[in-house]
């Protein structure tokens, strides 16, 4: 690796202890680097002045949207952005955990022109949804699983890729809204016959959102899926799920008429329970579903 632009779309999220610490690390190695964070419109003044003193470091920079672009659309604008040949995106809410992070793509650049690092989950904080779901869900997240659906679990909270490759392979800008924009480039990567290595390398995922928040950004996200499941097909458990279950869809469909308030108000309290939530899930996204899915 001769040169690295480490790019952080954010939304509402304070990020320079993130950048600082990349930095700090980036500075150790014998490359050419750049730290660009892309502000997506945030509504949250104070984040955003906060976030500004990213400017106050060497070789780093923020740039502002005047609105809200997307997701996939804030990607492609980084990517355009950068001026290095690899790029490192890294979510705003995560934190660095190793003193070696850097280091450890420099190694396995070499290997391969995508490489996912993957994430590793902070200690439970109970009563909280999020925290709960995503210690149950930990071992998806091992090396040694995501090497087994190397484009299926491709998730770009961490990935680093060369800039040509993502140039020729931006974002879908139809993803605006939350979810599922990383796994069709998976999909994308696959079907071009570019292969993604996934290495032990996580960053710490640990700033968890309200039970409130969590539970709309899942029935939003879910949306999304219903929205793109043709793209999808053979890409998403959920599709998966949801044609194995067909036959009994309209019971479900039933029952999540019936229960669904009872069940989201449990979800959203002081002790919601991941049996809840994937059923949830489940009623949720088959209400949405239609036979031609």
């Amino acid at each position: 690796m001769s040169s690295l632009s480490i790019l952080i779309p954010t939304y509402n999220d304070r990020c320079v202890a993130l950048v600082t610490a990349l930095q700090q690390q980036a500075e150790s190695l014998a490359v050419d680097y750049e730290v660009i964070v892309a502000d997506d419109g945030s509504t949250d003044a104070d984040v955003v002045a906060d976030n500004r003193r990213v400017n106050e470091l060497p070789h780093c920079r923020m740039i502002e949207s005047p609105h809200n672009q997307g997701r996939a659309a804030i990607r492609n604008l980084l990517a355009q952005e950068a001026r290095h040949e690899w790029l490192l995106f890294i979510d705003s809410d995560m934190q660095v955990c190793r003193p070696d992070y850097l280091q450890r793509y420099l190694t396995a650049c070499q290997e391969a022109d995508v490489v996912d690092g993957g994430v590793e989950i902070a200690p439970l904080q109970p009563g909280n949804l999020r925290s709960l779901y995503e210690k149950v869900s930990e071992q998806q997240h091992v090396v040694e699983r995501r090497r087994q659906s190397p484009y299926q679990d491709f998730h770009t909270a961490n990935f680093l890729i060369r800039r040509s490759l993502m140039l020729a392979h931006p974002f879908d800008l139809r993803f605006r809204r939350y979810g599922y924009e990383d796994v069709l480039l998976g999909k994308q990567l696959e079907q071009d016959g570019i292969a993604i290595l996934h290495v032990d390398n996580p960053l710490l995922f640990g700033t968890f959102e309200t039970n409130a928040a969590f539970v709309s950004k899942t029935e939003e996200g879910l949306r999304t899926l219903y929205h793109f499941r043709r793209d999808l097909q053979g890409y998403s458990r959920m599709l998966v799920h949801a044609r194995r279950l067909a036959p009994i869809a309209p019971l479900v469909r039933l029952w999540h008429r019936i229960f669904a308030k009872v069940e989201r108000r449990h979800l959203t309290g002081q002790h919601p329970t991941i049996f809840v939530f994937h059923l949830y899930r489940l009623g949720y996204f088959l209400t949405l579903f239609r036979d031609d899915a």
